[in-house]
């Protein structure tokens, strides 16, 4: 089921392609929707992929496709409720480490040159702690440094991967999802209510998670204890 502004972009998109042969631009887009924002666009389509109704051709500026249409088109539709897609995405004060609920970030855009990305507090790159989102806070990415998915920032806290390059008070990019290589640099959520930023290290039935510091000893927990919540795609400093 869909909110009521992802079913009238959707038909928007649709309606377009079939009088153009071309995808409407973002800014076209937001008239049609009455947003204040392309921010909000941004959110809609996301959603609308994520659901399995838009597809984007990649390296193509107004590149979208509609994949299919809602199944009650035409019929008296009933819609979940609409989020404000011009105010920030999230309203709770604390994310508690567990970051399986959806993240409305707006992910990569072809006409875009930089992203808003939600900001979360700081994650301990030394002993664990709880990932704190300050609310509201974005900041501003590039688009080449993303690829495609879902993305946040967490600010790092602790000198546990400063061999890796990562110094407390950098901004870490995150890729959202459950899987890594072994090897990678991961969000990893420990025992559902602590989060660290640690090397990914799978040795049979356990988990290990190194640190980047031979001042600080690698933790190993069994599979079961240990769930990631992302990987690490980049890293912005200010100096």
């Amino acid at each position: 089921m869909l909110t009521r502004k992802q079913h009238e972009l959707l038909l928007f998109i649709d309606k377009h392609l079939r009088e153009t042969g071309f995808s409407p631009s973002f800014e076209e887009m937001k008239e049609a929707l009455s947003l204040k924002s392309k921010s909000g666009i941004h959110r809609l389509i996301s959603a609308l992929e994520e659901r399995g109704f838009l597809a984007r051709r990649h390296h193509r500026a107004r590149a979208l496709e509609v994949v299919r249409l809602p199944e009650d088109l035409g019929r008296r539709t009933a819609y979940l409720p609409d989020e404000d897609e011009d105010s920030p995405a999230f309203s709770p004060n604390v994310i508690k480490g567990d970051f399986s609920t959806r993240f409305n970030g707006v992910k990569a855009a072809e006409e875009a040159g930089a992203v808003q990305l939600p900001l979360y507090g700081r994650i301990a790159a030394g002993l664990p702690i709880e990932a704190m989102r300050d609310s509201g806070a974005h900041i501003e990415v590039p688009v080449a440094m993303l690829g495609s998915g879902e993305h946040y920032a967490l600010e790092v806290a602790g000198d546990s991967m400063i061999e890796a390059g990562i110094l407390d008070g950098d901004t870490v990019l995150i890729r959202k999802g459950e899987t890594a290589d072994n090897g990678q640099i991961v969000v990893a959520l420990v025992d559902e209510g602590e989060v660290t930023l640690k090397r990914l290290r799978r040795r049979g039935a356990s988990i290990a998670l190194e640190p980047a510091n031979p001042r600080h000893e690698t933790r190993i927990f069994p599979a079961d204890r240990v769930r990631v919540q992302g990987r690490l795609v980049g890293l912005l400093r200010k100096y």
